[in-house]
């Protein structure tokens, strides 16, 4: 509902995305695996204040149940160093970053965020006004901003930051999501 929606609207030959919350790295996975099988060039930063333990990772089994012969891609994706910027594939560079997601002070920097955190209920202080502010202003104009969450606060806050917004279908196991958009005219 993001990336498709932004390469299907927008035609681009590269874009850039942040993943608020970069966790398991399921998301950064699935984006390269795209980035290949499109052909654009994605330039992808995760931002994660509690990075997944090298223990927890080893039980994932992401690759073999999406794409076995790729587990080094999905390996490599984590074996990454902290901060820096890594072209993992030919296509699709990884830059991690450990932050707090209140700290992000990205300018007009992104096409695309994933905002992956944990739900409103678990950490509310995720989803304030101020926080979806930041993240207007990380993006480009145009930009998109995509959540599994649906709750009619986190909607309300986005359209206050700036955002306009719209309820759509969810994955598996989830009646709706939300995809704010930040508007062209916005300078």
């Amino acid at each position: 509902m993001g990336l498709h929606h932004f390469l299907n609207r927008y035609k681009p030959i590269d874009l850039t995305i942040l993943e608020i919350g970069f966790g398991t790295g399921l998301n950064a996975f699935l984006t390269a695996l795209e980035s290949v099988k499109q052909g654009i060039k994605i330039h992808y930063e995760g931002i994660e204040a509690y990075p997944v333990l090298t223990e927890e990772l080893s039980q994932l089994n992401y690759a073999s149940q999406i794409d076995p012969e790729k587990q080094t891609l999905f390996d490599t994706l984590h074996e990454v160093f902290w901060g820096e910027l890594h072209p993992i594939t030919s296509l699709f560079s990884l830059k991690k970053r450990q932050q707090f997601f209140s700290d992000i002070s990205d300018k007009n920097s992104f096409d695309i965020i994933y905002f992956d955190a944990f739900g409103p209920r678990v950490q509310p202080e995720l989803w304030t006004n101020s926080i979806f502010k930041s993240m207007f202003n990380a993006l480009k104009n145009k930009g998109v901003l995509v959540t599994y969450s649906a709750k009619g606060s986190v909607r309300r806050a986005m359209q206050a930051a700036g955002f306009v917004v719209e309820r759509l279908e969810g994955p598996p196991g989830k009646r709706e999501m939300l995809r704010a958009s930040k508007p062209s005219e916005i300078c």
